[in-house]
């Protein structure tokens, strides 16, 4: 009874497109659902020799400015002054 209300869950590989980066995992992408997704078409030849099938993703772990520590600094002050500078600085 149980494996009839929970989705197919097996090895899937998802590849990030800005990093150019790979990383295996468990997913419920790897099983045939009449809901969702479903089985990603691709797959992909991994290290161990196995095929897994593959999902592109734009952003990850390894391409992410929080993670990667690339984060742009805000210029808070400027925004401050700017706004005050707009819309005066007394209180109402």
């Amino acid at each position: 009874m149980k494996n009839a209300i929970h989705p197919a869950y097996g090895p899937v590989v998802f590849r990030d497109t800005s990093a150019g980066t790979a990383f295996l995992t468990r997913s419920t992408l790897a099983g045939d659902a009449a809901s969702g997704p479903g089985r990603p078409a691709r797959t992909i030849e991994w290290e161990d020799g196995r095929t897994y099938p593959v999902v592109d993703v734009e952003i990850s772990s390894a391409s992410h400015p929080f993670w990667t520590g690339a984060a742009r600094v805000v210029d808070t002050a400027g925004r401050v002054e700017k706004f005050r500078r707009r819309y005066g600085t007394g209180a109402r």
